[in-house]
């Protein structure tokens, strides 16, 4: 399923009151009109010489109109945290009642958004000296507010900033039902902002404070990706396992994860696979010098479960040892492990259990670790969206402990030799 800004949380009703992190794409991300990334990332943020974006005029209009025509048209609503980027900007909103209009309207979500880009959109175009063309529409029917979760306007009208409900008119410039009124439009104008916009609901505990921490970190992030573009940019296909698709297959067949006549969890399986010369092939996202020490694979089985507090130590010892820990980081063991070695300082390479999109942001700390040398992510799989609590399979898990293998040359019991005898194991290699 690919990346979306129309998809909405389907159980929600988006007139009702609610916490909500929106996320609006300019039209042009290439263009970059509402502002820059400046300051340097070795000082903290708030810092007059931290990470910061010093907006252009049009960044600065959208920041207003963000933070005080919204409020004056919907006075339910709270403008929180938020930060203008330089193609996209993020925002808290805070419905702190059944959303209704100045005018006493009730609206929804979708419409308020529709309204903002519409009044963002007007003032662009007179920013940027383009002129309307003014035109006596037919009636119609406008679609754009056919339902709850439609968007409105997404590329604006000029009927004005934050005007009720669908501000005057559809995407495509079609006026209410029933109006003969005369009514601006674009003609040849590319509207400020794309269509559709992102929300997430913040229902677990902490996640709005994690949303909130993620946009004020978005000017940092940016300038550490900006000062690592190698580094902190996904690398398509950079790390060979040597592993074909029928030898994965014939290991989950040894492994009890796969029946040999269950063709249809194969099938789900090898058409996630990324492949490259009949190799299963990984992308990687960090310092790829890392796959060039001592790998080990850190698997934990419940078999060894007793053992547990020896495979640790070996673990931790080996990673002392300057030998990088390798992970599909699923089990509680091989967490705690992983966990512990990053703890201490150690670097380590997490396999993904998801592969990485055209626009891939790991989270805050992981991205710090790669910036530190300390982490490097890998992932065999061709990106997918999936929710973040669906489960995976037995098969996939088993998958993954195979490339953990694979990556190191060395098979998962090493542990259950002597300390010593682990730094002996030849090293791994791309």
């Amino acid at each position: 399923m690919p990346h979306s800004m129309q998809r909405r949380s389907p159980g929600n009703n988006y007139r009702n009151p609610g916490f909500y992190h929106i996320t609006i794409n300019v039209y042009d991300r290439k263009n970059q009109s509402l502002g820059r990334i400046t300051g340097d990332a070795q000082y903290p943020d708030g810092h007059p010489d931290g990470p910061k974006v010093e907006l252009t005029a049009i960044g600065k209009m959208v920041e207003y109109e963000l933070r005080h025509s919204i409020t004056q048209h919907y006075p339910v609503i709270e403008i929180q945290d938020y930060v203008v980027m330089p193609e996209h900007l993020h925002f808290i909103v805070n419905v702190k009642n059944s959303l209704i209009s100045k005018n006493g309207r009730q609206v929804h979500l979708g419409q308020v958004m529709a309204g903002f880009k519409a009044g963002c959109n007007r003032h662009y175009w007179e920013m940027t000296g383009q002129q309307e063309v003014v035109a006596k529409p037919q009636p119609t029917t406008s679609p754009s507010a056919a339902g709850p979760l439609a968007d409105g306007v997404a590329s604006g009208s000029a009927a004005g900033p934050l005007a009720d409900g669908v501000a005057g008119g559809s995407a495509a410039g079609a006026p209410a039902s029933g109006t003969n009124k005369k009514l601006r439009f674009s003609s040849g104008r590319n509207p400020l902002f794309a269509s559709g916009y992102v929300d997430v609901i913040p229902l677990m505990p902490g996640q709005l404070e994690t949303q909130r921490a993620y946009i004020h970190a978005n000017p940092r992030n940016r300038l550490l990706r900006m000062n690592n573009p190698t580094t902190l940019k996904p690398q398509r296909k950079s790390i060979d396992t040597l592993v074909t698709p029928n030898a994965l297959r014939g290991y989950l067949i040894r492994e009890h994860a796969l029946h040999q006549e269950n063709t249809q969890m194969w099938q789900a399986i090898a058409g996630r696979l990324l492949t490259d010369n009949n190799h299963i092939v990984c992308d990687s996202y960090g310092n790829l010098q890392l796959s060039d020490n001592q790998l080990l694979p850190v698997v934990c089985h419940r078999k060894d479960k007793t053992s547990f507090a020896q495979q640790k130590q070996a673990c931790l010892k080996a990673a002392s040892n300057n030998a990088v820990l390798v992970s599909p980081r699923i089990a509680k063991g091989e967490q705690e492990i992983i966990d512990e070695a990053m703890a201490q300082g150690h670097p380590v390479i997490l396999i993904a259990d998801n592969g990485f999109p055209e626009i891939y942001h790991p989270s805050e700390a992981r991205l710090q670790q790669c910036v530190a040398n300390r982490l490097l992510l890998l992932t065999p799989w061709v990106y997918c969206y999936s929710p973040a609590n669906e489960d995976i399979t037995v098969a996939w898990c088993k998958a993954m402990n195979c490339f953990a293998q694979a990556l190191c040359r060395t098979k998962d019991d090493w542990w259950k030799n002597t300390i010593d005898d682990c730094r002996s194991i030849t090293p791994g290699g791309r």
